[in-house]
């Protein structure tokens, strides 16, 4: 029987500013054990996949709670093996765009992990707000290899002005700070080589330090900068708070860099003096083989990089993840029997056939994801499965391209977040708006948050857990 090394929390915690301390108590308990019991939980680990342009909304929408599992709707008739572990609500309103009027395109992605609005005042300026996933990476990312992953389809270089707007708003949804878009990456093996690269923990795959060596930081003066900073910020006007806002997120990306340093330098110490560090039941499903595909087929494609997401959370390499399928421009899918770009479609004006290929390409991505969490759900972890320990969230940043209305965006969330979401469920009248949403599903991974997110004013209480 092997020994497993477990970290004492207290340990661990000590000289890390209080800002980190919830969040590495949690995922401590993965190493933890009681005496003479061990005890396993596996982190929650969180990732959002995106298609743009909407749905067509009578094939998307079950026709009612009761008919959700039994009698799906065709866009997810591909999910009906996992439809006990997936959520949906009906009611989840986008950000008004006013006075971005113009520009539907250029804010469906964009607005869609940050609920904000760019700067109307600097617009050809990446200026909007740090986006869910890169604050959920600034908890968690110093835990892992890899803060976060982000992955692509297609390249982020569509141009084009609506509104005056900066072009990276039409093809990045991961934002680092307010000004920093952060770029994806979309060769399948250059992610296989950066996932496997990641788990070298002897120090040399990192710049050639061994685990005696850091960055010169100084963890002590970040304390005390957050912890004045979050009591000057009750103090101050709006205007004010905000400023103060984007500082406290460059702050804790630098944190982050520190967390990162000091894990892998216990890592390597460990690995060094012939401790195993594996976090794993010997009863967990062993990670999953990557194919790299030949062809040209989307699916294949697609699928590959849903795999290599599904391997980076279940070798826990990172808990943060995106996967943009696709973007505004230039898509089609010829394997669906035509070659129509998914943008003009969408503008069918009810005719027939347009009406036809926008659902056969909606229910195409759906697939996709239904590719990725039905893995998961069948990858043994814990006293579960690894969908169980997920939170995995599909969806659009219009309720329909026809019209670019944004009153209920379509989505669907997979996965239990470690027993924090109840699943099975379909929501219909869900009163809240897409920063509800964020909030909500941060909080559902133990993400601890100083301030909503972007237009959020509650958290959606009646799709979690109740305690």
């Amino acid at each position: 029987m092997r020994n497993r090394f477990l970290i004492d929390r207290r340990t661990c915690l000590k000289g890390l500013g209080a800002s980190l301390a919830l969040p590495l108590l949690e995922t401590m308990g993965w190493a933890d054990a009681l005496k003479g019991k061990a005890a396993y939980k596996p982190p929650v680990r969180i990732g959002f996949m995106y298609m743009p342009h909407g749905v067509i909304m009578d094939q998307f929408w079950p026709a009612s709670p009761e008919s959700f599992l039994t009698a799906p709707p065709p866009a997810l008739e591909s999910l009906r093996p996992v439809l006990d572990q997936c959520l949906l609500m009906k009611g989840i309103s986008g950000v008004p765009i006013a006075p971005f009027n113009g520009a539907p395109h250029a804010l469906e992605l964009s607005t869609w992990l940050t609920a904000t609005l760019p700067d109307a005042n600097r617009r050809n300026q990446i200026n909007i707000a740090i986006s869910a996933d890169q604050i959920a990476a600034n908890y968690v990312g110093g835990l892992t290899s890899l803060p976060s992953l982000e992955l692509a389809t297609m390249p982020q270089t569509h141009k084009e002005n609506q509104e005056g707007l900066n072009e990276g708003y039409y093809s990045h949804c991961s934002f680092r700070s307010p000004t920093q878009a952060v770029p994806a990456e979309i060769n399948p093996r250059n992610v296989l080589n950066r996932l496997f690269k990641s788990n070298d923990f002897s120090g040399q795959g990192r710049g050639g330090r061994g685990a005696g060596q850091s960055d010169a930081l100084d963890r002590s003066m970040l304390d005390l900068v957050i912890g004045g900073a979050k009591d000057l910020r009750r103090t101050l006007p709006q205007n004010d708070q905000h400023k103060l806002d984007e500082y406290l997120d460059s702050v804790r990306s630098l944190e982050r860099r520190i967390a990162s340093i000091e894990f892998r330098q216990k890592e390597a110490a460990l690995e060094k003096a012939g401790v195993s560090t594996r976090r794993r039941n010997d009863a967990d499903s062993p990670p999953i083989e990557i194919r790299i595909p030949e062809g040209d087929r989307r699916s294949e494609y697609m699928q590959v990089m849903c795999d290599l997401n599904v391997l980076a959370f279940q070798t826990d390499t990172t808990r943060v993840s995106t996967y943009i399928g696709s973007t505004p421009n230039g898509v089609s899918y010829p394997e669906l029997g035509f070659k129509d770009e998914h943008h003009s479609q969408t503008h069918h004006n009810n005719q027939g056939d347009k009406v036809g290929k926008v659902a056969a390409i909606t229910a195409f991505n759906i697939s996709q994801f239904a590719h990725m969490v039905k893995k998961m759900a069948s990858l043994k972890e814990g006293d579960g499965t690894l969908l169980d320990n997920c939170i995995m969230m599909w969806g659009s940043g219009l309720e329909d391209g026809n019209k670019h209305s944004r009153e209920n965006l379509p989505f669907i969330i997979a996965g239990k977040g470690g027993g924090s979401i109840n699943t099975g469920r379909f929501l219909a009248d869900t009163k809240g708006n897409q920063g509800d949403l964020l909030t909500t599903l941060l909080a559902c991974a133990g993400v601890p948050l100083d301030r909503p997110i972007g237009i959020a004013t509650k958290q959606i209480t009646e799709m979690m857990v109740k305690v």
